[in-house]
């Protein structure tokens, strides 16, 4: 019995609660590999700042002396000083943004394979009950969505941060009571974009969710077999009317996340616009004895500050609002980093040098509930000497395929143990244990790749001879030398071009470039016709000389030879011999062979009934 799939959400918080400080501290951990560039770039974020505003004070300068005494020499330097400040900057603001973008882009590649690795180690329970396209919509939608984040809002915070203070500061130093008009409604502002921000938020997490739908609506149906299935099944217009929706309802969200908070965030725009006319207004009213407190160059200076500060102000409350929205897809990638490992290496894992293959099961319990640990398999006690075989058979449901997956630590058992040589297998490197185990199973996966890399998949390093070699072994080397690119021809998705024996002895010739001492074969040839199994099922006899072999069988025919048959029912073990001491007994094995009988070849009756 397999588990159900079903889709999988991991429990998430609300999008608009508010972060604990280890989430943030978590995010900024993500940077402190990449702390000496991003101190360049504090320096140079400092310098630019610096340097932008002393160009008001150059242009005090310019009009309330400079000009108005006709000191040419001086209003050349000054002019020359304010260009030289804009080429500075300049010069600052491209080396600034090369370096904190790659900063950004390093931590979006950490933050991909990161939670790449992760998944890899993850259990075979997770895939079974987690959609496809939610994975691939985690690595692709989530960690792009944090593209802008990660590339520049770091940077832009602190260069918008550090030029606020230092225009705050000249601002002051030029006249401290224009400087309270000006700052009087920052608190405000800040308050009205916290409240935007936590409102994308919670717009951005349900945009990513629909995301996530429409990924897992594309992988699955625009596959081949997804394809097939909407083509024979008369589905395609309806499938094209479900995205339709699911279009629909992303657009929706996206509109939803661009308009919210905007016309607040349009006022704050209108009335930093507006301040100037305030600050001459304010200038005006407070001259004394008719005189203006200020002189004509401080006020322009001012102003042109105020108009220096407004914009990074305006881009720092931004800021807070696209952080704010980011730490939502922050924390959908953090749910995934965060997912316990429930098949790990052990600490100080075992490395065989030399496997024989024995094998053993010793009162094994297994359940995909951790609630019911025997209700897949319960005491199973078996040993599979070095180079023998073992052919497991019974009902559908019964446990034979889940019985075989404990072997190489697909799934981990719940009772019990399984050993290789002694070996408990959850005491073995992974490496040890990949090179011991082979599986070949009735549900062959090919890549979109040539021949020759789906078969050194296996083995890397595999030469062309090995690849032929293997091949002829597998009995398909002749189909492949007659395709007009040999090895070089593409499969296709899933091995499309290939017929079902075909791709079945292309794992098989994977296999055997593998070359594992312990071999798993889970029906491996339940979904061929009878011509096709038996060329399969002479390719699998080549691969199995030699080496342990568990054969998970679907028609009993094949299985006859076996030095061991065990019977499962309900995941126990109703009866284990040879098939002549079985057939002798007349119990549930010479059942489901009688019950094979007429599907091998209609009106044949078996000899060994007669």
């Amino acid at each position: 019995m397999r588990p159900d799939r079903v889709d999988w959400t991991p429990p998430e918080r609300s999008a608009d609660s508010p972060q604990p400080p280890a989430q943030l501290r978590r995010i900024l951990a993500l940077f402190r590999p990449y702390r000496g560039r991003l101190a360049v770039v504090g320096l140079l974020v400092g310098a630019s700042a610096v340097v932008s505003v002393v160009s008001p004070f150059l242009l005090r300068a310019v009009l309330d002396t400079a000009i108005p005494q006709g000191r040419t020499g001086l209003l050349a330097l000054l002019v020359l000083g304010m260009v030289a400040t804009g080429v500075i900057n300049s010069v600052f603001n491209v080396l600034q943004t090369l370096i904190s973008t790659t900063v950004g882009q390093r931590v979006m590649h950490d933050l991909r394979t990161a939670v790449y690795a992760h998944l890899q180690r993850m259990s075979l329970a997770f895939f079974t009950r987690t959609r496809t396209g939610e994975v691939q919509s985690r690595i692709a939608n989530d960690i792009g969505g944090m593209q802008s984040t990660v590339t520049s809002t770091a940077t832009s915070l602190v260069s918008n941060l550090t030029s606020v203070v230092a225009t705050v500061v000249a601002m002051v130093a030029l006249d401290w009571r224009l400087t309270v008009v000006s700052l009087l409604l920052l608190p405000l502002f800040a308050w009205i974009s916290r409240r935007v921000g936590s409102e994308r938020k919670k717009i951005t997490s349900q945009r990513q969710k629909q995301l996530a739908l429409m990924s897992s609506a594309v992988q699955e149906s625009l596959s081949v077999s997804g394809i097939l299935l909407g083509r024979t099944m008369g589905r395609s217009d309806s499938l094209a009317r479900e995205f339709t929706e699911q279009s629909d309802e992303l657009a929706g969200l996206e509109v939803r996340s661009s308009m919210a908070g905007r016309w607040r965030m349009n006022v704050i725009q209108i009335v930093l616009a507006a301040m100037p006319a305030v600050i001459y207004l304010a200038a005006g009213l407070t001259s004394a004895h008719g005189a203006p407190i200020v002189s004509i160059g401080t006020l322009v200076a001012f102003v042109t500050l105020q108009q220096a500060l407004f914009r990074p102000a305006v881009s720092l409350l931004a800021t807070g609002v696209d952080v704010q929205t980011s730490l939502a897809l922050f924390q959908r990638i953090f749910e995934y980093l965060d997912l316990p490992v429930e098949i790990a290496e052990p600490a100080e894992p075992v490395h065989l040098l030399q496997v024989r293959g024995e094998v053993r099961f010793e009162q094994v319990d297994f359940g995909y509930d951790a609630q019911h640990p025997t209700g897949t398999l319960a005491g199973i006690d078996l040993t599979v000497p070095p180079g023998g075989s073992l052919a497991v058979v019974g009902e559908t449901g019964s446990g034979k395929t889940t019985l075989s997956y404990l072997v190489p630590r697909l799934y981990d058992v719940t009772g019990g143990r399984v050993t290789i040589d002694g070996t408990d297998v959850r005491d073995l490197a992974f490496e040890t244990l990949s090179r011991a185990v082979g599986v070949v199973s009735q549900e062959t996966y090919l890549f979109h790749a040539s021949v020759a890399d789906n078969l050194r998949f296996a083995k890397p390093d595999a030469t062309d001879a090995e690849l032929v070699e293997a091949a002829r072994a597998a009995q398909i080397h002749d189909h492949i030398a007659g395709l007009p690119d040999g090895y070089q021809t593409l499969v296709g998705e899933r091995g499309y071009r290939f017929s079902g024996g075909e791709k079945q002895r292309l794992a098989i010739a994977r296999t055997i470039l593998r070359n594992p001492p312990v071999l798993i074969l889970d029906e491996a040839t339940s979904a061929l016709d009878n011509r096709t199994e038996r060329a399969v099922q002479q390719a699998i006899d080549a691969l199995a000389v030699g080496r342990t072999t568990i054969t998970i069988a679907h028609r009993l025919s094949t299985v006859r030879q076996a030095d061991r048959i065990v019977v499962l029912d309900h995941g126990h073990i109703a009866e284990q011999g040879t098939h002549e001491e079985l057939l002798a007994r007349d119990g549930r094995y010479a059942a489901l062979l009688r019950r094979e009988a007429p599907e091998d070849e209609p009106g044949r009756v078996d000899p060994v009934l007669t």
